[in-house]
């Protein structure tokens, strides 16, 4: 309670062992925080087998841009571009694109070398991704380094050509990288939609069985999925069961395809939430690239 008086309210609650919006809780004043840190310990907890929690300053409007990154056993350590995360319910990502809509190439460049430099700090090795908050005048907090490959990396491989998986096999067998950052280049554009079995009306899961399955194809069109016709969705896992992956030319174009795959997305038997992405992917606000983390919440509320 001294620490988020001292940074000023409001201040986010976060399981250091956590992730997924798992073991999260936004504190508005002090009246609150005692139930909030109860209530996010117990989720860790239940969640992630650990109840350490830390504090940090809630930036309500922003950005959630992230930057992937590699580097070897020698410290040799490039960035693959940026990728925007913003599309989130509940700190969950629903929808991922790269590169970030309506970055400059200056903010590019600045928060590219932000990655790498906490990397070398780090003395990281292998492939990461730092996590940054962007506010609405441009300034960068850093949030969090996955130290792993995450959902969307795939958007990052299709706009610069690079296997991500392949690399982070060979830097962890002791291989050195086989290029330098003036080497890396973004060319398109690319969008991810993470499938997910849930009911796109209340965002509640939605196991079951899969009656009939179609998946989209066609250029610049990549799905990744383990599942298939007949097959069961448990209820004891993370609703994800596909990723859609499109890319094209530019972000239009990219767009358009994905608009096109969704159509062509069919899932019976269970629910998810195609019909949520596709009302996206037509909304004014994410057309102009100008939304934020709010952006699901003002869909939602018809804003």
């Amino acid at each position: 309670m001294k620490l988020a008086g001292k940074i000023g309210y409001p201040v986010i609650l976060k399981a250091s062992a956590g992730g997924g919006g798992r073991g999260m809780r936004i504190v508005e004043a002090e009246a609150g925080i005692e139930n909030a840190f109860n209530t996010a310990q117990r989720e860790s907890l239940a969640a992630f087998g650990c109840g350490d929690l830390y504090l940090e300053k809630y930036i309500s409007e922003m950005r959630h841009i992230e930057v992937q990154v590699m580097a070897d056993n020698k410290g040799n350590t490039v960035h693959l571009g940026e990728r925007d995360c913003s599309i989130q319910r509940r700190h969950q990502k629903l929808i991922e694109e790269s590169p970030g809509p309506n970055i400059t190439d200056k903010f590019r460049k600045k928060i590219g070398e932000y990655a790498v430099k906490a990397a070398k700090a780090l003395k990281y090795r292998n492939v990461g991704t730092l996590e940054f908050i962007v506010d609405l005048e441009g300034n960068v907090y850093f949030m969090e380094i996955n130290t792993r490959i995450q959902v969307e990396h795939p958007v990052t491989e299709a706009v610069t050509g690079v296997d991500i998986i392949k690399e982070q096999i060979k830097l962890a067998a002791g291989n050195l990288l086989e290029f330098r950052q003036n080497k890396v280049t973004i060319t398109g554009h690319a969008i991810e939609c993470r499938i997910n079995a849930e009911d796109p009306r209340r965002f509640v899961p939605s196991p079951g069985k899969i009656t009939f399955l179609y998946l989209p194809g066609g250029p610049g069109v990549r799905v990744d999925t383990a599942v298939y016709s007949g097959w069961t969705v448990p209820s004891n896992y993370d609703s994800l069961i596909a990723k859609l992956i499109v890319s094209g030319r530019d972000r239009e174009e990219a767009i358009h395809r994905m608009r096109r795959a969704l159509k062509e997305f069919i899932i019976e038997g269970i629910q998810t939430t195609i019909p949520f992405q596709q009302k996206v992917l037509v909304s004014e606000e994410f057309l102009s690239g100008n939304y934020t983390t709010r952006f699901v919440e003002n869909l939602l509320s018809g804003q």
